[in-house]
């Protein structure tokens, strides 16, 4: 674990924004499969970031 999480918390946050724009879109032309899409890469993006969470305070532990 060299990065200490930090790739999976930008995956994250690459992930929620990518999702945000997807919803925000799909909103606005009225498209729910697009807005879905958006809602389920919020989520992996979310799920990310709690699994970078989680190895940076593994790594911090194993200090």
């Amino acid at each position: 674990m060299t990065d200490k999480g930090f790739s999976d918390k930008l995956k994250g946050s690459v992930n929620k924004m990518k999702g945000e724009a997807k919803d925000h879109i799909g909103n606005a032309i009225d498209n729910t499969s697009l807005q879905a899409e958006g809602k389920l890469d919020k989520l992996k993006g979310q799920a990310q970031e709690k699994i970078g969470d989680l190895k940076e305070k593994a790594h911090d532990k194993n200090k």
